[in-house]
């Protein structure tokens, strides 16, 4: 015997035609020749697995094929795939197979996983399982508005249809070490007494992860980078037209990431810290739009990542607005975000606490080295009375930093 394997097209005739030579001589079990043709059938079904793309197996046929044994009508699947209409669009291959559908024939007809999943890049583990919550609960017209779902068209209900397929998607690589429900049951810190919705709050921090990674900070987060003299620092930056833009330039150099996105429908969120694989990440959401609010939220969480943020306690999301009776923990992060801004020596002394005047307002913010709007921010928290000083606020003055 001299078997090569084969390497060329070449190769690979000469390799047939002694195939069907030794197969015309029908050679005796355990005979050279047998040995030959059994070992040269091995070396070209090598090589044609190497040359010939495998078959991918057809979902729709799989389906018509156990309909046919079952003698089963379009009627009869309405279990499996849901309305007749449905039924019909999937057999004329006008919608495809959700993985609802996939794992409900897979159940119901016995029509194996692999051969209803055919080229989808999905596991087959997904199809075993039943799934661990309810995607459908996702805020999934407004993760399709905001890019989530890629270029998906349909209606709502088309949308619910395929819900958990569109969030898995959006999900991988996400979430690479554990799965959705186990990161929305997350260690969570949550300042407020409206409960968020859990569902949008997942959505919400799954696209605060996605552009934290698309624009990560350029240097490596240490531990106590973040001081009393960094912070107020800091706050100076408001002074100046572009301060918001300069903010989440500095934070960047610190190691720490700075992402908008705006808030989903249930969540009452102003802003969050929080780690993702062990890099701190600082979200707002600028649902108030003004400068005031933008420098005190900002504050506020880099107090969380420097005191209260660890992998015990990886989330701390933050409604402002709560009048619930604050924690130690938000307690202290107001604390640090106040003493930033504005020191509270400085604060007892100044005119602007009593007399609620622009121009002591404006006087107290020159000496301090902030934008008035932190000043007359802090007026209206105290008195209470939010009529005050609206000029001063900055409205619409932090979102236009982050177009």
């Amino acid at each position: 015997m001299d078997i090569k394997v084969i390497k060329s097209s070449n190769d690979y005739a000469h390799a047939m035609a002694r195939l069907t030579a030794l197969m015309t001589l029908d050679p005796k079990d355990g005979s050279k020749e047998d040995n030959e043709l059994e070992l040269l059938a091995l070396v070209i079904e090598d090589y044609e697995r190497k040359i010939v793309p495998p078959v991918v197996p057809d979902p729709v046929e799989a389906i018509l094929f156990r309909m046919d044994q079952m003698k089963l009508g379009r009627k009869e699947l309405e279990p499996y795939i849901g309305s007749i209409s449905k039924v019909s669009e999937v057999l004329s291959r006008k919608r495809p197979l959700s993985l609802s559908m996939i794992r409900r024939l897979h159940k119901g007809l016995g029509i194996p996983a692999d051969v209803l999943i055919g080229g989808a890049e999905t596991s087959q583990a997904v199809i075993g399982e039943e799934p661990e919550m309810e995607y459908t609960k996702l805020p999934l017209k407004e993760m399709l508005e905001r890019g989530c779902f890629g270029e998906f068209k349909g209606n709502a209900q088309r949308l619910k249809d395929y819900a958990e397929d569109l969030a898995l998607k959006f999900m991988h690589g996400l979430l690479p070490k554990q799965a959705a429900p186990a990161f929305l049951r997350a260690p969570l810190h949550q300042r407020g007494t409206r409960g968020a919705d859990g569902y949008a709050l997942l959505a919400w921090r799954l696209c605060v992860i996605k552009k934290a990674r698309a624009n990560p900070a350029p240097r490596e987060y240490k531990k106590g980078v973040i001081t009393t003299k960094w912070l107020k620092d800091l706050a100076r930056l408001s002074a100046f037209e572009d301060g918001p833009r300069l903010a989440r330039e500095q934070l960047g150099m610190a190691g720490i990431t700075l992402v908008i996105e705006p808030h989903f429908k249930g969540t009452y969120l102003d802003g969050a810290a929080m780690l993702d694989e062990g890099r701190p990440v600082v979200a707002m959401t600028l649902r108030h739009d003004r400068l005031d609010n933008f420098w005190f939220v900002l504050m506020h969480e880099l107090a969380h990542v420097a005191k209260h943020l660890d992998e015990a306690h990886p989330l701390f999301t933050d409604d402002l607005d709560s009048l619930v009776e604050l924690d130690r923990i938000e307690r202290e992060a107001d604390d640090i975000a106040g003493e930033a801004l504005i020191p509270q020596t400085a604060w007892q002394k100044s005119a602007a606490r009593t007399s609620h005047l622009t121009t002591d307002v404006v006087a107290l913010a020159e000496k301090l080295g902030v934008h008035p709007a932190i000043v007359a921010g802090r007026v209206r928290h105290e008195t209470k009375n939010f009529r005050l000083l609206a000029r001063q606020l900055g409205q619409g003055q932090a979102s236009r930093h982050f177009a």
